[in-house]
């Protein structure tokens, strides 16, 4: 579904990502793990339109999407949760998520609506409160049911479970894992690399700008070096 081929791309002057490579298959949830300043948030970015590519291909469904604006990378089915969840704080919780659709011009918006609510069912209890007054693990809800909205065919999902408690944390696991069994294609960068690991079919750990190792969730959790570095263990 998702080919990275030999990406390139930086900040003014600055080089990030040296040659970075992955694939995504439909309906597996693929995790990014690694330090920060790997370069696996600007990857998504590149994805999503909103950094450009210096050099290599980005292609989706067969069709190259590197240079795309972000719109058009939208409007194709990929849709990101951003770090942080920046949901629009001065709007209610269902003006969120009726911005999450705005690129939709089908009839079944409102029957989504619904659906999110029973995924999410504190939504429903807060459908008129302003977003900006939410807890942050609502706020992450809101920003998940928001990006499905869309319904796309790629989720793309950045540090989902960042300055988030424990607790809230296991609910967002779960949150993304009834998503995978919606058949909804997951692609996931995770600081918690235990909780990225468990919901993994492929993972592919980042340093310096490079990919350093790769395979299935259950082979990483035990790697050693991934144990070391990322486990505790």
């Amino acid at each position: 579904m998702l080919k990275v081929r030999d990406l390139r791309a930086g900040y003014g002057k600055a080089d990030v990502l040296h040659g970075i490579g992955f694939e995504v298959d439909a309906a597996e949830c693929v995790a990014l793990i690694g330090p920060n300043g790997a370069g696996k948030s600007t990857t998504l970015k590149c994805i999503c339109g909103l950094v450009p590519v210096r050099a290599g291909s980005i292609e989706f469904e067969g069709q190259r999407i590197d240079g795309l604006p972000g719109h058009a990378i939208v409007r194709r089915g990929i849709t990101m949760c951003p770090e942080g969840r920046q949901v629009f704080p001065e709007m209610s919780v269902l003006e969120n998520l009726e911005m999450g659709a705005h690129t939709r011009r089908d009839a079944e918006q409102r029957s989504d609506l619904d659906k999110m609510m029973d995924l999410f069912p504190v939504l429903r209890a807060r459908a008129r409160q302003l977003a900006g007054t939410l807890s942050g693990g609502e706020q992450e809800m809101l920003a998940i049911a928001r990006a499905l909205m869309a319904r796309p065919k790629l989720c793309i999902f950045d540090e989902p479970s960042l300055g988030l408690a424990p607790k809230i944390v296991a609910e967002v696991a779960q949150t993304l894992a009834r998503i995978k069994a919606m058949g909804v294609t997951v692609l996931l960068v995770e600081q918690n690399a235990s909780m990225a690991l468990r919901l993994a079919d492929r993972a592919y750990v980042f340093e310096a700008g490079e990919v350093v190792l790769q395979g299935t969730g259950a082979e990483l959790q035990t790697h050693p070096e991934v144990s070391k570095a990322y486990l505790g263990y």
